[in-house]
């Protein structure tokens, strides 16, 4: 290996893995030249520049879907804890729309206790 290379182990998403290996088979570069070249543009030594990629479930305001995303929750589940009351929502046009700081709270406090 030449003295300005090392070696990078990094587990990937499936599809990610796939798409990368995709991508070497139509270009026929190496893997290591294609993930270089896609990563050149963003590295520099003393810097790094990531793109603003925020999730769904880090917005201020959430959807069912979302909230599940979060909570790693079935979005069913979600949604009946917001009917019952355990957890803090409002419905909005017949939507159910949660804060992520509350859904974080009520997560925190743990278990209700009887």
């Amino acid at each position: 290996m030449p003295e300005d290379r090392v070696p990078l182990y990094v587990r990937l998403p499936r599809a990610q893995a796939a798409a990368l290996d995709r991508l070497v088979d139509a270009t026929g570069q190496r893997k290591q030249h294609v993930v270089s070249e896609l990563l050149a543009d963003r590295l520099e030594v003393g810097r790094i520049d990531l793109p603003d990629r925020q999730g769904p479930w880090q917005q201020e305001v959430l959807t069912v879907e979302e909230t599940a995303m979060l909570l790693r929750l079935p979005a069913e589940a979600v949604e009946t804890l917001a009917e019952n009351g355990e957890l803090p929502g409002r419905r909005v046009a017949g939507e159910w729309r949660l804060a992520r700081a509350g859904v974080l709270q009520w997560l925190s406090a743990g278990e209700k206790r009887s």
